[in-house]
């Protein structure tokens, strides 16, 4: 049994479920996915899907049970063909916000705290402004960009930082989202974020699963399930490849506080 887990938006779930059967097939073996609640259950897993900055914080120390071999390059001029993304920091359309210096006293939501897009990134932002005790006068832990997309749509906050590919999926899905929300800054690039296989597995089948996804991109069956995640394809990459997301943590642990 492959067992896999996914700890990024539920609006990619079924990306990962495509992935996840189709190594199954090529590895010749049933597999599973499952919504992590935990980062803990990284332990327990054969490859997930998880944010950057939960893998470095994992990785701390170099005593991590999981190792990135793969992150997908999306669809889209902005992302120059890297494995990047952004975090689109959105208002709702009728709103008075027009950069983020706007937000200083504002509510504001995030997903969680082991979020690059959502949280990491953010402190980044405001430490380069010298913002390190305090800027937005409410924040709320959202536990999903989506929720805090429809917190911000229904005035409940006044803006958050959204994950490029998330928000790109969501407006899609529901177009009157576009009508709803204008984005007033863009944060990053930042990688984006790995899939990880556990240490424990034998290296021919690391190799196995890396190869497999590495070849998703020239499968036109693979490239219908890809492009529902706005994936153009999957690149290899290395825990090096995650040195821009250490940098920004270092220097966001300057912030002490977001409220």
């Amino acid at each position: 049994m492959l067992r896999c887990a996914t700890f990024l938006a539920p609006n990619m779930v079924a990306v990962y479920e495509f992935i996840t059967a189709r190594l199954g097939d090529r590895l010749g073996c049933a597999a599973e996915l499952v919504v992590g609640d935990s980062y803990d259950e990284l332990d327990d897993v054969d490859v997930a899907f998880v944010c950057g900055l939960a893998y470095v914080e994992r990785a701390e120390g170099g005593e991590s049970s999981v190792e990135p071999i793969a992150a997908p390059l999306l669809q889209g001029q902005r992302y120059g063909g890297r494995p990047v993304y952004f975090s689109d920091v959105i208002v709702r359309r009728d709103s008075p916000f027009q950069t983020f210096a706007d937000l200083r006293g504002r509510s504001w939501s995030y997903n969680e705290p082991h979020s690059h897009s959502g949280y990491g990134v953010t402190r980044y932002r405001l430490v380069q402004m010298g913002e390190t005790n305090g800027y937005f006068g409410r924040v709320v832990q959202a536990g999903w960009h989506e929720r805090s997309i429809q917190m911000v749509c229904d005035g409940a906050v006044d803006a958050s930082a959204i994950d490029s590919q998330v928000l790109a999926v969501a407006v899609r899905d529901e177009p009157e989202l576009g009508g709803r929300l204008r984005v007033i800054d863009t944060l990053g690039p930042s990688t984006i974020q790995p899939v990880v296989v556990s240490r424990r597995l034998p290296e021919a089948v690391k190799d196995a699963i890396q190869s497999e996804l590495l070849l998703l991109g020239d499968d036109p069956v693979a490239q219908r399930s890809l492009t529902h995640g706005f994936i153009q394809r999957f690149v290899a990459v290395t825990d090096e490849s995650y040195d821009d997301i250490r940098a920004m943590r270092d220097v966001a642990a300057l912030c002490m506080a977001l409220v």
